[in-house]
C-alpha cells in the first residue's frame, strides 16, 4: 500500500509539472541560459512558441523567409521585454530547394534533418539542449486546409473536435519539452490535437 501511494504521489507530481508548464505557472525562468532557434516563427504557432520560450527565460532567435516579418516579430517580442533576435532564413534554400518540385520533402523532411545536423554540435558545446520538431496533425489525419467557416465546421465534425486549437496551446508543450523537467523524454511524439484521431 505504501509503495502504491508513493507511485501515485510521483505520478501526481509529474502530471502537475506538465500542467503547470503548459499553463505557464511553473518555476521562474525554467529555460534560463538556453538559446532557442525557432524557424517559421513570425506568426501563428511558431510565433507563440518563440514568445513562450522567451517568457520562460530562453534567448530566442526567430526566423522567417521575409525580413519585414522577422523585424515585426522581433519588435513585438522585444516590446514585451523579451530576449529576442531574428534572422532571415528559408530553411529549404539552396536555390529555394530546386523550386517547388520537392517542397514537401525538402521542408518537412530534409530541412529538418539538415537543421538538426547543424545545431547539434553547438548544443554539444553548451552541454546539451533539445530539438523539438513541430508538425501538423494532418500527418496522422490528412485533411484539406479550411478556407471558410463552413469548411472549418465540417472539419471539426469529421475530426470529432469541438474547436480549433490555439497556437499558445502548442507553445506550452514545446516549452515543457525544452525544460529540464523533460530531460528524460526522447524520441517521443506528443500530440496537441484536442482529441483528433492521431494514430497511424
Amino acid at each position: 500500500m505504501q509503495k502504491t501511494g508513493l507511485l501515485l504521489g510521483r505520478s501526481a507530481r509529474a502530471w502537475r509539472s506538465v500542467r503547470m508548464a503548459s499553463s505557464g505557472v511553473t518555476r521562474r525562468d525554467p529555460l534560463a541560459n538556453k538559446v532557442a532557434l525557432v524557424t517559421a516563427s513570425t506568426d501563428g504557432i511558431g510565433f507563440a512558441i518563440a514568445r513562450r520560450l522567451a517568457r520562460d527565460g530562453a534567448h530566442v532567435v526567430v526566423s522567417s523567409r521575409k525580413q519585414q516579418n522577422v523585424d515585426r516579430a522581433v519588435a513585438a517580442l522585444q516590446e514585451e521585454g523579451l530576449s529576442v533576435t531574428g534572422t532571415v532564413c528559408h530553411v529549404g534554400k539552396a536555390e529555394d530547394r530546386e523550386r517547388l518540385v520537392a517542397t514537401i520533402l525538402d521542408i518537412n523532411v530534409k530541412a529538418t534533418a539538415l537543421m538538426t545536423k547543424a545545431v547539434v554540435p553547438e548544443m554539444e558545446k553548451r552541454g546539451g539542449g533539445s530539438v523539438v520538431i513541430v508538425a501538423s496533425i494532418a500527418a496522422f489525419s490528412p485533411f484539406p486546409f479550411w478556407m471558410d467557416k463552413a469548411k472549418e465546421e465540417s472539419m471539426k465534425e469529421t475530426l470529432r473536435i469541438s474547436r480549433i486549437g490555439k497556437p499558445e496551446e502548442c507553445a506550452g508543450v514545446v516549452s515543457f519539452m525544452c525544460s529540464e523537467d523533460a530531460s528524460y523524454i526522447t524520441g517521443e511524439t506528443v500530440v496537441v490535437g484536442g482529441g483528433t484521431p492521431s494514430r497511424l
